[in-house]
């Protein structure tokens, strides 16, 4: 039997009780509309919009749902909980710590409500998916098979016990061995795609690269996809390791020339690859795709001042958030016992955040690979880098300011006395190097441009040069 949506009309009841016999009759009478099927709506992060679709089913059993937040994630989350009563829906998902309430319109075809997580209540406006196009975006670079070249899905170990990568192994045709390179992936749990915002960087990067004659290795982080090892125990530095395992690995291959490979890393995997260049001598080359020159403290703080500037916060606000955002960081880098650090951060917030938000934000903030990232400082990798190195950031780049950044590294390769680097800071561009208009994360999704054609050249060109 189909559930019937609301018609409208005014009818207050307490959550959990069942609606007078007149409002439910009068719900029949009027539609007889199915509230199953799939609903799509954003919610607004203060960054950013995230798209939620959610799918509801009726079956024997009663209502089920189930979410995803495909600028996040594939993954779908089953609700622990679906409750219809008239027209208003509630669905609990505990692992999100979240729930949502919603009130269905006359005719069915929307629903307002409230996607509450961590006692944080954000608005999702939820409509009707009539036609499964459109929850497709339109990304025009994402190549298309059959492609004009080998692909191999590929395994090898990593430096660390328990630790087994899995990537995509893609070879140009005509006869080898060619320049080959690793791909090195941000920060986050990223497959070998580097997927974000439904947006594929490296398949689009080792496509181009291929395509140009380069062998091209991504691998999906350890803990991610088919990769196996612990995600939230690792640093940069455990990163480090997996991204040497795989430079060893692609030393192996026949089709790679073995004086011709090198790394190109992006975000934190600009920090990463120096780390392997300068103790790995094999190493032929780097490109810093967004790489940071400056100790984690200090680009954290400027990056979230840049962004709330580009957000419209008033001047007083930014530089207060900056503040306190500094102390926080400074707490967190002298004392090492993580009560001691959420005791201090609750007296010091207050009210002005709830009491889960503020429990989740220190829990990040104390987490293995923020203790690390705070403190390590790329230079000293850098220094030690003798391998040529190309430097490339947007103009627009909030997330790894290009002003800031720049200049370290380039001053870091002076004073090792590497004399073969190429530093460019290129206009217009954003922190995944997309045309843009502000560099603000918001952006991302809403681009169709994945990787500015102009950077893919660069970066092709670059890596046959040496």
């Amino acid at each position: 039997m189909a559930l019937l949506v609301s018609s409208g009309s005014a009818q207050t009841q307490t959550s959990g009780e069942k609606p007078p016999a007149s409002a439910a009759a009068n719900d029949a009478s009027i539609t007889g509309t199915s509230i199953a099927g799939t609903w799509t709506g954003s919610i607004n992060t203060g960054a950013f919009d995230l798209r939620i679709i959610i799918k509801i089913a009726n079956g024997s059993a009663g209502l089920t749902a189930q979410l995803q937040s495909p600028d996040q994630s594939q993954q779908w989350i089953t609700a622990d909980s679906v409750t219809q009563s008239g027209g208003s829906l509630t669905m609990e998902f505990k692992v999100l710590k979240g729930s949502y309430e919603g009130k269905l319109s006359a005719d069915g075809s929307n629903m307002d409500g409230t996607f509450t997580q961590l006692g944080t209540p954000l608005a999702l406006s939820l409509k009707r998916v009539k036609d499964q196009s459109e929850l497709e975006r339109r990304r025009p670079q994402n190549p298309v098979k059959p492609y004009p070249y080998h692909e191999e899905d590929v395994t090898f170990p990593g430096l660390a016990a328990g630790v087994t990568l899995a990537g995509t192994l893609t070879v140009p045709q005509g006869n080898g061995p060619f320049p080959a390179v690793v791909l090195i992936g941000g920060s986050g749990p990223n497959d070998r795609d580097e997927t974000l915002l439904e947006h594929k960087p490296f398949l689009v990067l080792s496509d181009y690269l291929t395509r140009k004659g380069i062998v091209v290795l991504r691998y999906d982080k350890r803990g991610v996809g088919k990769s196996t090892g612990k995600y939230p125990l690792a640093t940069t530095a455990d990163f480090a390791n997996d991204a040497e395992a795989a430079l060893r690995f692609l030393k192996t291959r026949s089709e790679a020339d073995p004086h011709h490979i090198g790394l190109i890393g992006h975000s934190e995997g600009g920090a990463i690859a120096p780390i392997v260049a300068a103790r790995n001598k094999s190493v032929d080359f780097i490109v810093l795709m967004a790489g940071p020159g400056v100790p984690g403290d200090q680009l954290l703080v400027e990056q979230h001042r840049l962004i709330a500037i580009v957000m419209g916060l008033p001047p007083d606000e930014v530089d207060r958030q900056a503040v306190r955002e500094k102390a926080f960081i400074e707490l967190v880098e002298r004392e090492k016992d993580d009560a001691v650090v959420e005791k201090e951060v609750r007296a010091k917030m207050g009210s002005e955040v709830p009491q889960a938000q503020v429990g989740t934000m220190v829990k990040e903030l104390t987490s293995v690979w923020f203790r690390y990232f705070f403190t390590y400082d790329p230079a000293t990798s850098l220094r030690k880098v003798q391998c040529p190195v190309l430097a490339l950031n947007g103009s627009l780049d909030l997330q790894v300011p290009p002003k800031q950044n720049l200049p370290a590294i380039r001053k870091a390769l002076e004073e090792g006395g590497n004399k073969h680097y190429e530093i460019d800071e290129l206009p217009g561009l954003n922190h995944l190097f997309q045309t843009a208009k502000s560099g603000a994360p918001s952006e991302y999704v809403e681009i169709e441009e994945t990787i500015s054609p102009a950077v893919l050249d660069k970066i092709a060109s670059w890596v046959l040069k040496q």
